[in-house]
């Protein structure tokens, strides 16, 4: 039998409880032995709980059993989530996670840690939530050399831009409508913002690559600053706007960036709405692969997180690593190519938009000068937005 500690009982860690138990019959099966839980770490009060005698608040009593093999982390955050994690790989426990915030910034560490003690450190919930898409990069796709990872990371800001894309609801209608729906949080920053999709994009070409990239240096702009205009002058070039996260392998170099992009219609991209998420890994060997599903919620997290319970209970994992060897090996966007386009206003003429940037596409004219770029380096594009009227531009994909 194996026994599991959950640390921390919020709506991911409930529902690792809650698939432990409901699906213990075919979990023994698939891991050729039960799987109970022993121990739920959460500071506060759980004495109604059916199962209260599980609860505990002191981390050194999980430490202290011996029969703990397996530790799911689902706290959040860094501070405690680190210091727990770091004392239970090297107590000789395997630890799994959803916590995209804390293998985004110590993934290198930890993993040399847990291989350093003999032990596991999974993360499969940390990105795609209930998709898999770890798992399947270390094993169905080992064969490749993966040289680009983009897609739709993050249902909240997927769901929001499709109730302006279809419904034609402002920014700010579609956050409340998310929020009411459970799909964003009170403080919705860390999806609206693009931190969410940034960790998630830094974890998968971490994994690609072999380097550890700091989220931190990575470009990342939110969707606070579409608006329905952007909306409009988007579908005018048969296009949708989606928050794309991004990286790809140039030589020894590694790009990545999150912000919003203009997506061609018709694309599988384009067509993935709402809450669902979508990840494109192209390699060398099989080309393009796609994983669609939804990437949150309660259940299908705690699924991925369980998984990889069963992966350590098989002793069927692949073996993950990366190096953390600083951030000279990381491509500044400046020196990227894209087609751009341009919001500015009318003071801004097509002929000095031509001078700058050689042929260009006139979009609109009525109130203000919306117009698309050929093909240029974003570091012209940035320099011309600082010196002239443009109000805002945006990538196309």
């Amino acid at each position: 039998m194996a026994k599991v500690a959950i640390l921390g009982f919020g709506t991911v860690g409930s529902g690792v409880y809650e698939v432990l138990n409901e699906n213990a019959e075919g979990i023994e099966k698939r891991a050729g032995e039960p799987i109970t839980v022993s121990h739920i770490l959460d500071i506060r009060d759980f004495s109604n709980h059916p199962h209260s005698e599980l609860f505990t608040k002191d981390f050194e009593d999980i430490l202290a059993d011996k029969e703990v093999t397996v530790i799911a982390e689902v706290i959040g955050g860094k501070t405690f989530a680190f210091d727990y994690t770091k004392k239970a790989l090297m107590a000789g426990k395997n630890v799994v996670t959803s916590n995209k915030e804390l293998v985004a910034t110590h993934g290198a560490e930890l993993l040399k840690l847990a291989q350093e003690n003999g032990v596991k450190y999974l993360f499969e919930a940390s990105v795609g939530g209930g998709i898999p898409i770890i798992h399947p990069m270390y094993t169905c796709l080992a064969a490749n050399e993966i040289s680009e990872i983009f897609g739709i990371l993050n249902g909240t800001t997927n769901y929001i831009l499709t109730q302006m894309i279809q419904n034609g609801q402002s920014f700010d209608v579609a956050l409340k409508n998310a929020q009411e729906l459970g799909y964003a949080e009170a403080n919705p920053s860390a999806d609206v913002d693009g931190i969410d999709a940034c960790r998630k994009i830094a974890i998968l070409a971490d994994l690609a690559f072999g380097k550890q990239l700091s989220p931190d240096k990575i470009y990342t702009e939110g969707i606070t600053n579409i608006d329905l205009s952007d909306v409009k002058y988007a579908e005018k070039l048969d296009s949708v706007i989606k928050l794309i996260g991004y990286c790809k392998k140039d030589e020894d170099e590694v790009f990545a960036r999150v912000s919003p992009m203009l997506i061609p219609k018709g694309t599988a991209l384009a067509n993935t709405s709402d809450v669902f998420n979508a990840i494109l890994v192209r390699g060398n060997a099989i080309g393009d692969v796609m994983f669609y599903g939804r990437g949150a919620g309660k259940l299908p997290t705690a699924s991925a997180v369980v998984s990889d319970i069963i992966e350590i209970a098989v002793g069927n994992c692949a073996k993950i690593m990366w190096e953390n060897c600083g951030d000279d090996f990381m491509k500044d966007i400046s020196s990227e190519t894209a087609s751009f386009v341009v919001r500015a206003d009318k003071s801004f003429t097509e002929d000095k938009a031509k001078e700058i940037f050689g042929n260009i596409t006139v979009i609109d004219t009525d109130g203000e000068f919306v117009f698309a770029t050929n093909s240029v380096k974003e570091a012209l594009m940035a320099e011309t937005a600082k010196n002239y009227p443009i109000k805002k531009y945006i990538r196309r994909f």
